[in-house]
């Protein structure tokens, strides 16, 4: 048996949350064309014969300019110690940075480079960006998380890093966040679909009531927002944004659940709470606990 941790890394947008789903076989958490989608850590455990990977998905790359985006810093710093490795992801139709190249570089434990969206781009336009990284020795595998290109390759290189030893999880897990928090982030995960690219950053989903029966369960959710002009956005002309918010969210929810799913919504405003410790705490991006 074998068993570990490998940690996922890389800028917003690269496709970490994709291509951890893809390698668990489930989805474990959202994904949207937008950045900072993932906020806080989530492990995607995947499960095989005699091989068990718990994949630490973090939020891509971000400079500390609120207390919230602080708490994403200190989430992949965190991530990145007591693993086995490092998966880091790059965006191979954007091209490798010089700042990503120095990062891979630097990781204290074994790298493996998944050179992703390769659906998007090809080898002839890759090779350039590929040679950058065979430069400095690194162990790269051209893929992609959207069609699943090349992914039982990148598997194998990552569990090369694998250390023997037994199970750390169930073998039934295949991630370590409630159903709470998976049914508040596809709830999110509409608002990021569905509206502009301001409000979405200051939107923050609160299950208030979870009631499971033996064939449908019950949800309330509030929808925070930081403004009162984003409320009637959130809301749309009557109700039209809040019911198409809903109506994809709860197609989602049942399919995750197997269970009918009555799902109520209500947008509140907390004006400021990304910048405020306490709110932040309360919604569980609390630093100490990362």
């Amino acid at each position: 048996m074998k068993s570990g941790f490998i940690a996922v890394i890389g800028k917003s947008n690269v496709g970490k949350s994709s291509l951890v789903n893809r390698l668990v076989g489930r989805k474990v958490a959202i994904v949207s064309p937008k950045p900072q989608t993932t906020r806080m850590k989530t492990l995607g455990i995947l499960n095989e014969e005699n091989l068990q990977i718990a994949f630490v998905d973090t939020p891509g790359f971000v400079k500390p300019t609120s207390k919230l985006n602080q708490y994403m810093v200190k989430t992949i710093e965190n991530a990145q110690s007591g693993v086995d490795g490092v998966l880091f992801v790059v965006d191979g139709e954007r091209g490798v940075s010089e700042t990503e190249l120095e990062a891979i570089s630097k990781q204290k434990c074994p790298v493996v480079v998944a050179f992703n969206k390769m659906d998007v781009t090809n080898y002839k336009k890759a090779f350039p960006e590929l040679s950058k990284l065979n430069e400095i020795n690194a162990v790269v595998v051209p893929v992609s998380a959207k069609t699943g290109k090349n992914i039982a390759e990148l598997k194998k290189e990552i569990e090369k890093l694998i250390p023997e030893g037994p199970a750390l999880f169930d073998t039934l897990d295949y991630t370590d966040k409630p159903v709470r928090f998976i049914v508040s982030e596809i709830i999110r995960e509409k608002i990021l679909w569905l509206l502009n690219d301001e409000i979405p950053h200051g939107v923050f989903v609160e299950i208030i009531s979870f009631n499971e029966q033996a064939k449908k369960v019950s949800i309330s959710a509030d929808i925070i927002c930081e403004r009162e002009s984003h409320k009637p956005i959130l809301i749309g002309k009557n109700g039209s944004m809040l019911k198409e918010i809903g109506s994809r969210a709860r197609c989602d929810i049942e399919a995750f659940l197997g269970k009918k799913v009555y799902l109520e919504l209500f947008v509140k405003i907390r004006e400021n709470w990304r910048e405020n410790e306490n709110m932040l705490k309360n919604f569980g991006f609390d630093k100490k606990q990362v």
